[in-house]
């Protein structure tokens, strides 16, 4: 047998291995992206949900949510609420992460118990801060009380200043395992004949920080920021268990607005618009993680 045979052999068998993915991807994930945005340009609502033509409107739909005050207030959200837990997660999962690799005696099992918290799912994590953050029986306003921080208990949730705080503060516990994972793999992939090399020249600790921790390091944090940018600006369960979008938008959010749209309000299209705006982002951000990788590749090839 040629070995052209013998490569296309191994060619043909790959797909064959792959095809299982690719069908799983088409039927799950392709058809429904797919589905959603022809719906976006059509009318659909309760009573043409299962009608077999649907009357094609254009961009009406989007020139709907975008001409209502929600859509702007649930973009401005769901940004504050991105960035606030992504600066959260990454400045304490970072801290953790480099005192993880300093290294000590109980340090593995302490950093598995901590990874605990990502592990929960987000529905049950949503629970336990919605009564943590109660201001009648929740512990932490009974801890900020008994030690004098605040006079009465604060509101976290009803209160339309602090509620996005409270959502944050909860995605930011379940963050922060995962940003630490991440960063310590990082940093246990740098070589310490670097950090001697940087000694024996007089290095301080701040200038083995930025020369050769931070630069070498840089992989790991485009993929924690970027990943933590997906999962955290997609976020649903956890504000809609915790505060449903309340009160009064002050949550609302790019997914819960889009879910409002479609099984509250039962305006399908409007709702399929919404989320198409937020599939607009992501795949914003994931073209430009994938361009970050690239140029990565080549200056390192």
């Amino acid at each position: 047998m040629s070995k052209a045979h013998v490569r296309n052999g191994e060619g043909l068998s790959g797909y064959f291995f792959v095809l299982p993915a690719v069908i799983f991807m088409v039927a799950f994930i392709g058809y429904p992206i797919i589905y959603n945005f022809v719906m976006s340009f059509q009318k659909v609502d309760i009573m043409t949900l299962k009608s077999a033509t649907r009357e094609f409107i254009g961009l009406a739909n989007f020139r709907e949510i975008f001409s209502a005050p929600e859509l702007a207030i649930s973009i401005g959200n769901t940004v504050m609420y991105t960035a606030g837990c992504l600066v959260i997660q990454f400045v304490i999962g970072f801290l953790l992460a480099v005192f993880f690799n300093l290294g000590f005696g109980f340090q593995e099992k302490l950093r598995g118990l901590m990874t605990v918290a990502w592990m929960i799912p987000s529905t049950v994590v949503a629970l336990l801060f919605k009564f943590m953050l109660s201001p009648s029986s929740g512990i932490i306003n009974y801890l900020l009380v008994a030690t004098g921080v605040v006079k009465e208990p604060i509101g976290w949730l009803i209160s339309q200043k602090t509620a996005l705080w409270g959502v944050i503060f909860a995605n930011s516990w379940i963050g922060i395992p995962f940003n630490m994972i991440l960063l310590s793999t990082g940093l246990t992939s740098i070589p310490g004949e670097l950090y001697e090399s940087a000694s024996i020249d007089g290095a301080s600790s701040i200038r083995k920080f930025t020369s050769i921790t931070v630069p070498l390091l840089k992989p790991a944090i485009y993929s924690v920021l970027v990943l933590g940018f997906i999962y955290t600006f997609k976020v649903f369960d956890l504000i809609y268990v915790m505060t449903n979008g309340g009160p009064v938008h002050a949550t609302e959010v790019l997914s819960t607005y889009a879910y409002k749209l479609s099984f509250v309000m039962y305006r399908f299209s409007e709702g399929a618009a919404a989320a198409n705006v937020l599939f607009v982002c992501l795949f914003v951000v994931g073209l430009g993680y994938l361009k970050l990788i690239r140029e990565g590749e080549e200056i390192q090839s």
